[in-house]
């Protein structure tokens, strides 16, 4: 991990928009090469989601590499919009990210416009903290076919240039990963000694993952293209790889 820094990268401050999983991981990771510690600002937003679990494991990644932690409640604002991620009489679906983007069409963990909620707070909390950047971890699987638009380049780019314009100049989004797949991501995560273990991918908020919801499918087989295994517990038994870090 990156000890120093120039004089321009000591002055400047970051944001980091943490969930807790393997991508923000990743965001926080590449920050922190670039970056002090002390520079670094992570904030995790609760939207409503049916459980804590990625708050949780935010907190424990933040922790680990000593970073400022903000933690915000936003309005309930997305309740009864037939997300299975928010509305509780809704099940989370049992398949992959290829399936849910396989034809066009709003996925059933979608949230509406969850991410341009939680870029606009966290863009915010970056002007009042004086940071200059704003990371999140949006990456190209997540915008396949448009099964979640506020993933996409195209949203992206729309935001980042709101973000610029509405905050006069002074802050940047940055978004590293979106042209990646899950498993490159992971393999920065790797290269870069990123707390992997630390991080939760789940939908569900139980006490082991639960290795059938689209997020721990992706999730493994990112582990598995990776040639590594997966130190978070399932509730179901995987054919790991024998050769593992």
């Amino acid at each position: 991990m990156k000890q120093t820094a120039t004089v321009d990268e000591a002055k400047q401050k970051v944001v980091i928009l943490l969930s807790g999983g393997i991508d923000s991981l990743t965001c926080l990771a590449i920050a922190r090469e670039r970056y002090l510690a002390s520079n670094i600002i992570a904030v995790s937003l609760s939207y409503g989601q049916k459980h804590i679990k990625e708050l949780q494991a935010a907190q424990n990644i933040t922790d680990f590499y000593g970073v400022e932690f903000i933690k915000q409640e936003l309005p309930k604002i997305f309740t009864g919009a037939g997300s299975t991620l928010v509305d509780a009489n809704k099940s989370n679906p049992e398949t992959t990210y290829a399936a849910l983007a396989s034809t066009y069409g709003v996925s059933p963990t979608y949230v509406p416009f969850r991410n341009g909620n939680l870029l606009s707070a966290a863009t915010a909390i970056a002007l009042v903290k004086g940071a200059g950047e704003v990371y999140y971890g949006a990456h190209a699987e997540d915008a396949r076919n448009w099964a979640y638009p506020d993933c996409t380049p195209e949203f992206n780019g729309a935001m980042a240039n709101a973000i610029y314009v509405g905050t006069y100049m002074k802050v940047r989004l940055v978004t590293p990963l979106q042209y990646m797949n899950k498993d490159e991501v992971l393999a920065i995560a790797f290269k870069l000694s990123a707390p992997i273990h630390l991080s939760w991918s789940c939908y569900n908020g139980r006490d082991k993952a639960c290795g059938k919801c689209p997020t721990c499918v992706e999730r493994i087989n990112a582990f598995k293209q990776n040639g590594a295994k997966d130190k978070v517990k399932y509730e179901i038994d995987i054919d790991w790889p024998e050769e593992i870090f």
